[in-house]
């Protein structure tokens, strides 16, 4: 299960990176299995349904490190949206313009897992994923984000096999060029939770001040003004995730939703004359 540091790490940043947690010898089998490719299945599958007992992809998402992260972020028995299995050849001579996997999606307490996993080394030559941290609450229609090339902060995707990184639906990406004499071998799972995602991680480290200070990272391509409204939506998704209403950074969800009730009526209370 993840920590409350860890799922605000995830709130900011719109990712979590989980190093080298699938074992060799599953790295090993991978290669054989994506490139052989893995029967898809209609969106909203559940994944007992999805991906048989012993398969790959269900040893895959019931390794415990896996399993507990997903558990945390989307919930128990999350439905398949879609899978893919991603092959950047070598030498391609392109890359995948930035983008978002969603249309523009305004749920403040709900939102899908992104898993993509990487079996083998990833080098930057290989063209890692590129991903924009903290874009993922942007309200943002599929590639209208596709003539942005550069923006500070950006990351590229490097990485040793096994590793596994969990994506929020919303954050901006895309596959870079391979520049290499192999191929690169990707496989993405996107989960829909079936439940309310309110606090299914480990929530004793909750009060531990590194949570707002992990909700409060910024990053360098934020502009000054409407930057902060990423703080806002964070503290938002944070009272979702938590079921707190009354948390905040810095007073600016208590600022926007104060509506003071109305006085009562004149007359009804004598005791102050």
């Amino acid at each position: 299960m993840l920590t409350s540091v860890q799922m605000a790490h995830f709130v900011a940043h719109g990712s979590l990176t989980l190093t080298s947690v699938v074992p060799a010898e599953m790295n090993a089998e991978a290669i054989g299995v994506l490139s052989a490719g893995i029967a898809q299945v209609p969106y909203g599958t559940p994944v007992p349904e999805a991906f048989a007992a012993g398969s790959f992809p269900r040893r895959l998402v019931d390794l415990p490190a896996v399993a507990g992260a997903l558990r945390s972020l989307v919930g128990p028995s999350p439905n398949i949206d879609h899978h893919a299995v991603h092959i950047r050849p070598p030498r391609e001579g392109a890359a995948q313009p930035l983008h978002g996997d969603a249309i523009i999606d305004v749920r403040p307490d709900a939102f899908d897992v992104q898993l993509m996993y990487y079996p083998h080394e990833v080098t930057l030559d290989m063209g890692g994923t590129l991903s924009v941290p903290g874009s993922h609450l942007r309200r943002t229609n599929e590639s209208d984000t596709g003539r942005y090339q550069n923006l500070r902060g950006q990351t590229r995707l490097v990485c040793p096999a096994g590793t596994v990184v969990l994506l929020h639906h919303g954050l901006w990406h895309g596959g870079r060029r391979n520049d290499t004499d192999r191929p690169r071998y990707m496989f993405k799972i996107r989960f829909n939770p079936t439940v309310p995602q309110v606090r299914l991680w480990d929530t004793d480290d909750l009060a531990d001040p590194a949570v707002a200070e992990q909700l409060r990272t910024d990053f360098p391509w934020y502009e000054q003004a409407t930057g902060r409204l990423e703080f806002y939506n964070r503290a938002r998704m944070w009272r979702a995730l938590t079921g707190d209403e009354t948390f905040d950074l810095d007073h600016w969800v208590t600022r926007v939703t104060n509506r003071p009730r109305p006085l009562a009526a004149a007359g009804t209370d004598r005791s102050s004359r």
